[in-house]
């Protein structure tokens, strides 16, 4: 196992380390990062290659990857099949449009999708982002109910969860319900009907013990049905909210949520971006409860954390109200310059062959068991307020109070310490304000299952002494 007496001593960093260490600190501005705090580690990670489930940085110390690079990297590092695939297609050709002409791998990967995909997902979108996909689906909705027959042009609005992530771009921050990342931006985002999330350990309805009419579904199910004649579409992460803190929906209340936008005939968008692709235990979270959503966006681990690609899969009947001759005017007028980029429609079908030759749901099963046993044992610790998830995704949240769920004051950053005093035993994570997040590639063993919430442990423990 990795640990801070046990990196690689090969490296070339008295050549380069400072030299690149200056030159981020002068011209680098990383995503969601306080960039002074960034500035004032010592050392910064700066990763250099990796290895399998293992980043290894300039100074040749090794990191077991525990977020899978931000949720993307399924097989691990540097995987033969989707290197190949990859060097392959770059011997045939990197890009070439999709606007009005097609290209075969892009072609070949929407088959495979709408095979693996819940019943009825039978056109395939294609975009670069998480976001993008996520924007996609709100203008495919958006514009559907105007061209449906009979058309529905007051069907307009969207109904989403509080604490929602759903992206960075306009639209998807504005069905996002996480209020460190809207704030600022409220006078350009279009406003969206909430519904309060099942946040059971903070029970939005001040419930002691579940269920409440929030995680039974009762207060999502009267929304849809009460704003019906004006609901374009519900949006959804299905099981578990990621970025919220790996929140989870009680069993039934996605099929629920399902339930109420068939009879109230309101379109349901299913954002797999991070559940999707096995991390939750099965190909799609959706497949927990056995729905079809009518829209479902995809992206992240789609290409096996290589290459950036998204995709919107919808169904047939969506698709039909956007056909018609062009001066009709039916047409989605979208796009992306990258759209169905080959490069990473190639590592997309390399990294859907992995699935399918090693079996990759069905050997996550003993993982996942032996996941939520070294997990469990976290609990016990003072500081370890909850310990929540599904599948490879999982949630530690930081308590200064057990037994009254009192929260550290945010100027301790409890979060941020635990995650760095992992990281100096050989751990990569990152945390959600104070919530640990685990998220490890699926070629890890059991045995670093084990170490990972060891270490873990060891560093909550540290921190909070």
């Amino acid at each position: 196992m990795p640990g801070a007496t046990n990196f690689m001593a090969e490296s070339n960093f008295e050549e380069k380390g400072p030299r690149l260490i200056e030159a981020d600190h002068r011209h680098m501005w990383h995503p969601f990062t306080p960039m002074d705090e960034w500035e004032g580690e010592d050392p910064p990670l700066i990763v250099e290659r990796g290895e399998g489930a293992y980043l290894i940085d300039i100074e040749g110390r090794r990191y077991l990857d525990g977020v899978s690079s931000l949720w993307v990297n399924l097989h691990g590092h540097r995987r033969a099949e989707i290197d190949k695939a990859v060097r392959c297609q770059l011997g045939l050709i990197a890009h070439s449009t999709q606007l009005g002409m097609g290209q075969t791998a892009a072609i070949e990967l929407a088959e495979k999708l709408t095979a693996i995909a819940p019943p009825g997902l039978s056109r395939v979108f294609y975009s670069d982002s998480g976001a993008t996909a996520v924007e996609v689906a709100l203008k495919i909705a958006f514009q559907y109910q105007k061209q449906r027959s009979p058309a529905s042009p007051n069907k307009s609005k969207f109904i989403a969860l509080n604490l929602a992530y759903h992206g960075d771009t306009a639209g998807a921050v504005s069905v996002g319900g996480i209020e460190a990342f809207q704030e600022i931006f409220h006078p350009f985002l279009f406003k969206v009907i909430r519904a309060e999330t099942t946040y059971c350990y903070r029970c939005p309805k001040g419930v002691g013990v579940p269920p409440c009419v929030v995680c039974a579904g009762d207060e999502i199910e009267r929304l849809i049905l009460e704003h019906s004649d004006k609901t374009a579409a519900v949006i959804i992460e299905p099981k578990i909210q990621g970025a919220a803190g790996m929140i989870v929906q009680p069993e039934g209340f996605l099929s629920r949520v399902r339930e109420a936008c068939t009879r109230a005939d309101v379109l349901l968008i299913a954002d797999e971006v991070a559940t999707g692709f096995g991390r939750t235990g099965k190909m799609f979270a959706c497949d927990h409860e056995e729905i079809a959503p009518d829209l479902m966006c995809v992206a992240k681990g789609i290409t096996g954390g290589y290459l950036p690609l998204a995709a919107t899969l919808a169904t047939e009947e969506i698709f039909d109200a956007f056909r018609g001759a062009p001066v009709e005017g039916r047409t989605f007028f979208h796009g992306h310059s990258y759209t169905g980029n080959p490069l990473g429609c190639a590592a997309a079908l390399a990294n859907l062959g992995i699935f399918e030759t090693e079996e990759t749901i069905n050997v996550l099963q003993s993982k996942i068991r032996r996941f939520w046993k070294e997990l469990a044992q976290l609990r016990n610790l003072p500081a370890v307020g909850e310990v929540r998830g599904l599948g490879f995704m999982a949630g530690i949240e930081l308590v200064a109070d057990k037994e009254k769920k009192t929260p550290f004051p945010a100027e301790m950053g409890m979060g941020r310490q635990v995650i760095m005093a992992a990281r100096r035993r050989g751990l990569a994570v990152r945390p959600l304000g104070d919530v640990v997040v685990l998220m490890p590639p699926y070629c890890v063993s059991e045995e670093e299952v084990t170490w990972m919430a060891s270490v873990l442990g060891d560093a909550i423990e540290e921190v909070s002494a």
